[in-house]
C-alpha cells in the first residue's frame, strides 16, 4: 500500500507543546513535512501565501491552538473556513481548557475535531500518534482529491 505523504500544518505559540507535537508526529514514521507557525497572522499568512511564505505548501491537514496571540486559533479557523480553497482542509482544534462551550464554538465554525492536550507527557505523546494516524492513514485527505 502506498500511502501519500501530506504535509502538516502546526500553529502553536508555545515552544515546549510544538516541540513534543513534532517528537510524537514523527514517532509515527511516517513522512509528513511538519511546518509549526507561531501565531494566529503567521499561520494566515502561510495559509494565504503572504510576505515570507508566499511559496509555503499548501497543507493537507492543520493541528490548531485555540489560544494563540495576535489572530485567536478560533478566528484563523473562521477564516479557513470562509475561504472555498482552504475549507476541505481538515482542521483539529488543540486546547489545554476542557470546555464544553470552546468545542461547540470550534464545530460550529467547521472544525473537524476538537481535543484537549492532555498534561502527562506520554498521555500527550500518545494523543498526537493516535491524531496523526487517524488523520493521514484512515482519513481520505485534500491530496487524495488532488485539489
Amino acid at each position: 500500500m502506498v500511502i501519500d505523504a501530506i504535509e502538516i500544518l502546526l500553529v502553536e505559540d508555545n515552544p515546549d507543546h510544538a516541540e513534543l507535537t513534532r517528537r510524537a508526529l514523527e514517532d509515527t514514521r511516517l513522512l509528513n513535512q511538519i511546518y509549526w507557525v507561531k501565531d494566529g497572522q503567521e499561520a494566515l499568512d502561510f495559509l494565504f501565501r503572504k510576505g515570507r511564505h508566499a511559496q509555503a505548501a499548501r497543507p493537507g491537514l492543520i493541528l490548531l491552538d485555540i489560544n494563540l496571540p495576535k489572530i485567536s486559533g478560533m478566528e484563523v479557523l473562521k477564516k479557513i473556513k470562509e475561504d472555498e480553497a482552504l475549507r476541505v482542509i481538515p482542521v483539529i482544534m488543540l486546547t489545554t481548557s476542557n470546555q464544553d462551550e470552546e468545542a461547540l464554538s470550534c464545530y460550529n465554525l467547521g472544525a473537524n475535531s476538537f481535543t484537549t492536550k492532555p498534561v502527562k507527557f506520554r498521555d500527550f505523546m500518545e494523543k498526537v500518534r493516535s491524531l496523526k494516524l487517524f488523520w493521514v492513514l484512515t482519513n481520505k485527505t485534500l491530496k487524495s482529491f488532488e485539489v
